[in-house]
């Protein structure tokens, strides 16, 4: 019985010294042997949040080849950058366009596309320059020779030759058709001649039609509030991820200085262009030959349209696709009450291969997109109040460099 008793106590004891150290423990986490914790740096490396056994920061250099790599491999986990991270990536990419137009002198700006020594600009920098020359981020200066160039879409391609590939670091051109308004871009360029300047801001809106000093209208244009100066011409217009977005050519200005409105010409625009100037140094636009005003309700009550969207077609050029598809032009005039004349009576374009039209800009953007010399459309307009549709084969542009 004694002995009975005795062995019970010690079962006792033992269960309240086991919980009284579970205890101890479970309400003194310091006391308990933990893993050394980490965190995840954007470089992708993991850091030892302890002291002593940290790995050293990363290095200027390393930093930037590890950015760069997350660029051009795609990295699925698309983290973007910080800005500081995107100049560091992006600057030595960036080369200054000095220019000789006669006895004046300019500057512009571009970016490198390829490690053949090709890069890209406005056609406006380089328009009528009797030299060019480009300048590196280290002050080493080159001498280029105009590829190709473009005047409808403000694009031009240089190049430099006998230049060393460590110099050579192109830049990822993005996907401009998935930019949204208000997302967040940065542009890096030469305003008033100050190498290496960057400016960020935000896409104000996009699908713009921006009609240029040699009067052609540029479509689908982006619009962002990061300043863009005399100078900036040219640059990129970079992503947080770090690629070409858009090419900065123009800004909407009484002054000739920024003043929150700034153009860039879209990637996607580039990715069609840019391959053609390199290759056969121009490009073959698709081309109705059309000219006309975009329906207002105004114009919409007179000719007796439901809806004031389309576009009414005043003149058709002559031996152009229009001309020989049939397209109608106007035939009798009418004055509008801001005391205007205009030509009435001809086609009203509502739609292009069944994409609604509620303006012009939306006829050049469709062509500028999805077309080319060669391909055909289907053109439904309104004519005399019947809708009907209309097959066009749309020919080359006229090019004004070769015009007589």
């Amino acid at each position: 019985m004694r002995a009975t008793l005795i062995a019970t106590l010690i079962i006792i004891v033992s269960i309240a010294a086991v919980l009284a150290y579970y205890n101890y423990n479970l309400l003194n986490p310091s006391q308990v042997t933990t893993p050394p914790s980490s965190i995840n740096t954007q470089e992708g490396r993991q850091v030892n949040a302890q002291g002593d056994n940290a790995e050293r920061e990363p290095s200027p250099t390393q930093q930037e080849a590890d950015v760069q790599e997350q660029v051009q491999t795609g990295n699925t986990s698309r983290s973007t950058l910080t800005l500081t991270e995107l100049f560091k990536y992006a600057e030595q990419s960036v080369v200054q366009i000095s220019v000789q137009k006669g006895s004046a002198r300019g500057i512009g700006s571009g970016f490198i596309y390829d490690v053949q020594g090709h890069i890209v600009t406005n056609y406006h920098v380089v328009e009528n320059a009797s030299r060019v020359s480009i300048t590196f981020l280290d002050g080493t200066e080159y001498r280029a020779r105009i590829i190709g160039v473009d005047p409808y879409t403000d694009l031009a391609v240089i190049k430099v030759d006998n230049v060393s590939r460590d110099k050579l670091k192109p830049l990822s051109l993005g996907d401009s058709s998935k930019l949204e308004v208000g997302e967040q871009v940065a542009a890096i360029g030469n305003p008033f001649g100050l190498s290496g300047s960057m400016t960020s801001g935000i896409v104000s809106q996009l699908g713009r039609m921006l009609e240029t000093a040699n009067g052609f209208n540029i479509p689908d244009v982006i619009q962002t509030d990061a300043a863009i100066n005399p100078g900036n011409s040219g640059g990129p217009l970079l992503n947080m991820y770090g690629e070409v977005v858009g090419v900065n050519t123009a800004i909407a200005s009484r002054t000739g200085e920024f003043s929150g409105i700034g153009f860039a010409v879209p990637s996607d625009t580039v990715k069609r262009i840019v391959p053609m100037l390199i290759e056969e140094g121009k490009y073959r636009h698709p081309w109705l030959g059309v000219s006309g005003r975009d329906v207002n309700a105004e114009i919409a009550e007179i000719l007796g349209l439901k809806e004031a969207r389309g576009f009414l077609v005043i003149d058709v050029v002559a031996d152009s696709a229009a001309e020989k598809a049939g397209i109608k032009g106007g035939s009798r005039t009418i004055t509008l009450s801001d005391g205007s004349r205009i030509k009435a009576g001809g086609d009203v374009i509502v739609a292009i291969d069944g994409n609604p039209v509620r303006k012009i800009n939306d006829i050049l953007i469709y062509l500028q997109r999805a077309k080319s010399v060669g391909d055909q459309v289907t053109l439904t307009v309104i004519r005399d109040g019947n809708i009907m549709d209309i097959r066009a084969t749309l020919l080359e542009r006229p090019n004004p460099l070769e015009s007589p």
